[in-house]
């Protein structure tokens, strides 16, 4: 949050840093719990915005740990698989690329709300997440120009001019 001079700077102080993802411009945002406010004050605030590294930090190694975790678990006990539960619930508001995964190929595309969406699956998983186009092709350009490639189909002359 930028505010208009040195006294708004003071009144909002980032407690912690509580999810991220990226927009559909490309760019990442951090979700931030402030100081003196309660959780639905919370803000998505893009990552040039904020001087807290040590926050960010903190909040990406946290990430790799719990990611980590849960790839060496193979079998839990009840909390084990309930905290897993939620995990994987935390892990669908994230899309593939905020989890770090490469993607793989786009499996299909439709509209949602008036924008356009890829169904992306991702390399070492059977998982697949719906990606906005702008972010697909930002940040994976060969996959969706594969994607388009696949589909692509020429008109013959005899289709042209059917007799």
């Amino acid at each position: 949050m930028s505010g208009k001079g040195k006294k708004s700077e003071e009144e909002y102080v980032v407690e912690k840093v509580m999810n991220s993802r990226i927009t559909a411009a490309g760019k990442k945002e951090y979700l931030l719990k402030w100081i003196g406010y309660d959780h639905e004050d919370n803000t998505w605030e893009p990552e040039e915005n904020l001087d807290c590294p040590g926050l960010i930090e903190a909040f990406e190694n946290e990430k790799k740990a719990r990611e980590k975790t849960k790839k060496r678990k193979s079998d839990g006990t009840p909390l084990q698989e309930s905290k897993s539960a939620k995990k994987k619930v935390e892990d669908k508001k994230t899309i593939g690329f905020d989890r770090g995964c490469e993607p793989e190929k786009i499996l299909g595309a439709t509209d949602c709300s008036g924008q356009l969406m890829f169904l992306m699956k991702w390399v070492g998983t059977d998982e697949a997440d719906l990606v906005p186009a702008k972010t697909a092709n930002i940040r994976c350009p060969q996959v969706v120009i594969k994607f388009y490639e696949e589909r692509l189909t020429w008109a013959t002359n005899s289709e042209k001019n059917p007799e």
